[in-house]
């Protein structure tokens, strides 16, 4: 359950910015609802979107999916980097714009979740955007709000805010750093944790190498030095090279037997308590369905996190390049 109004979600989500086109290899609308209807089928009942997500059409896509299935899946979309607002466009007006489009799309009357989408410090600071979705619940616009934020203080600045029911994070094994001060924080508040960039864009799953190469319209191509936004949403701020080098190492030294690379990423992650949903992203639904099945599995050992707690301190945290 995510927050004090207990919103219910599965330990394993799916994030859709893929299914956007934004980035890789755009899914066509079959391979997309393959991908939806595995999920699902798997088990999975929380879905990630955002509105700047293909301008819209990951919330179509998955709007028309649900419409169709009929199944209780809750949704959580985000505001804040569409149409022109960032950096200094917020306004209570532009807000209840983007909410009545977003519901549009999904075709729903009110959001399971809305959450602010790494917006400046400043405006957080200011705090007036708490106010207007405070109204925009009261109004039954949205169930609920929750923020996604790029670093532990802004983080910890939104755990002060009155009805804040999620927090989301990059959080993976090869970035542990939210699991000293602010994961506690928010598990204190009864704030929920989504924990996003799980795979560190993929170079978790093992399958890539430093010869590997990604297209240009792919931000694992163009973002991997924090060119356009956030390097910490590419590779988890890990220069590329060295984590491929690190994603060996803990292949080599620290998989256990009978786990994938990408099983013992997100079980690193489900077994961390503060964590309420990991969102992995998918690109096919073999993939999809896959991840969705890490939430059967045992948790890892006492013995192995402790390890994988010392290996990040010291040997990958001062890599980590950009905010945090």
């Amino acid at each position: 359950m995510l927050g004090d109004k207990q919103l219910p979600v599965t330990p394993i989500g799916l994030g859709c910015w893929q299914l956007g086109a934004d980035w890789g290899e755009a899914p066509d609308e079959e391979t997309a609802f393959g991908i939806l209807t595995a999920a699902t089928d798997a088990g999975v009942r929380f879905f990630d979107t955002a509105d700047v997500y293909g301008d819209g059409r990951s919330e179509r896509l998955i709007g028309s999916f649900l419409q169709q299935t009929r199944l209780p899946v809750r949704v959580a979309t985000k505001f804040g980097r569409a149409g022109g607002i960032y950096p200094n466009g917020y306004s209570r007006d532009a807000l209840r714009r983007a909410v009545d489009a977003s519901r549009e799309r999904l075709q729903t009357s009110s959001l399971d979740l809305l959450q602010l989408h790494c917006i400046p410090t400043a405006v957080l600071r200011r705090g007036e955007v708490f106010d207007w979705l405070r109204d925009l619940e009261a109004g039954g616009s949205i169930r609920g709000f929750g923020v996604s934020v790029e670093t532990i203080d802004e983080g910890l600045l939104c755990l002060e805010q009155a009805g804040l029911q999620s927090l989301q994070v990059i959080l993976n094994v090869l970035r542990q750093r939210p699991l000293d001060e602010l994961l506690p924080a928010a598990a204190r508040r009864g704030v929920g944790v989504i924990a996003r960039v799980p795979l560190a864009s993929g170079v978790l799953s093992g399958k890539f190498s430093r010869a590997t190469r990604f297209g240009e319209s792919d931000h694992r191509h163009y973002n991997r030095d924090g060119a356009a936004f956030n390097v910490g949403e590419t590779f988890g701020g890990l220069p590329f090279e060295q984590a491929v080098e690190f994603s060996r190492k803990l292949e080599a030294d620290y998989l256990p037997e009978g786990l994938t690379m990408p099983q013992f990423a997100l079980r690193w992650l489900l077994d961390q308590e503060a964590v309420t949903t990991v969102i992995p992203g998918a690109s096919s639904a073999r993939q999809a369905q896959s991840n969705a099945g890490v939430a059967a599995l045992p948790p890892l050992s006492p013995k192995l996190h402790a390890r994988l707690r010392d290996f990040y301190r010291q040997e990958v945290d001062e890599h980590i390049r950009g905010p945090y």
